[in-house]
This record gives C-alpha cells, sequence and structure tokens, in this order.
C-alpha cells in the first residue's frame, strides 16, 4: 500500500493517507510518479469542506475513475482542467488562471467535511477522481483547514509528498 504525507506547511499539521490503487491506478500513478508536489493552497469557494492547490499540468490527464461528485471527508481528489476554465474573474485568483500558466493545470483537493457537492455555476458538475483516502489525524487537519477558511489562505502551501 502506497501511503502519502498531506500538510499545510505554515501551520505545521500533517495527515496521512493511502493511495487507491486498485480503483484510480492511473491517476495514483500520475501523482506518485510527480512526488513531491507543494503550491499555494486554496480554500474551496463551492464544493465547501475542500482545500486544493492548483499545479500546471505534471502528467497526462489520467482521464475518469474512480469520480464522485459528493467526496467525503478525507477524500482526495484530482481535477483536470485548462487555463481557460479557470480565467474567469469570479473565481478570484490573482492571476487569471490560478498557476501563472497557460494549458493543462492539475487541481489536488483534499475535502475535510461532509456536505460537499461538485457544481460550479460556470462549469456544472465537476467529478473528480477519487485516489487517496485519509487514514491519519484528519481531526487535526481538518481544525487547520477550517482555520484557513477563518483566517485566509495566504502564505499558506499544501504539500504532498511520499510517506
Amino acid at each position: 500500500m502506497k501511503q502519502i504525507t498531506v500538510s499545510l506547511d505554515k501551520r505545521g499539521v500533517s495527515c496521512v493517507a493511502k493511495l487507491l490503487d486498485d480503483v484510480a491506478p492511473r491517476t495514483c500513478a500520475a501523482v506518485w510518479d510527480a512526488l513531491p508536489l507543494s503550491a499555494p493552497v486554496f480554500h474551496g469557494k463551492y464544493a465547501r469542506n475542500e482545500i486544493y492547490t492548483l499545479l500546471p499540468g505534471f502528467a497526462p490527464d489520467p482521464g475518469k475513475e474512480n469520480t464522485t461528485i459528493t467526496p467525503i471527508p478525507g477524500d482526495l481528489c484530482w481535477f483536470s482542467f485548462d487555463s481557460d476554465d479557470l480565467g474567469n474573474p469570479a473565481y478570484g485568483y490573482e492571476n487569471t488562471t490560478g498557476t501563472g500558466t497557460k494549458g493543462a493545470i492539475v487541481d489536488l483537493a483534499v475535502f475535510y467535511g461532509r456536505n460537499n457537492l461538485l457544481i460550479n455555476g460556470d462549469q456544472g458538475w465537476v467529478p473528480g477522481n477519487v485516489f487517496g483516502a485519509v487514514t491519519e489525524n484528519l481531526d487535526e487537519f481538518a481544525a487547520a483547514c477550517q482555520d484557513l477558511w477563518m483566517g485566509g489562505a495566504r502564505g499558506e502551501t499544501l504539500s504532498f509528498s511520499r510517506l
């Protein structure tokens, strides 16, 4: 079983997740082969209890596998976007794409609470590939995510690394 550490670096909190190779092998391989990954964190505006990071495409799009529109606490999800998808000023990124790049963008997300629904006013339903599940320290990580929501994301990074 492959495991990774997911961290909010400035807040000094991490959790452990197992990769779901059995149900999302292409997505897991893409993430595993690219680790470590780290970039500024954002808190979800639409999905509710979600934090995520936007990265320039680091692997070919794995396609849909083990998708959901209702992630549960502890789910790690992969979303594929094009820079044009995220260029709407309503998203609030400080540049037009969130990553400062053109082309493919990978959104790696962590869901830390219940009642999430992946619908976007511009895009409609946005299914994500569930590629991992938090197995350790979700409660403390969720508290840090809530602090990120209330206290702000500026200066914080979300990191993924091999355990």
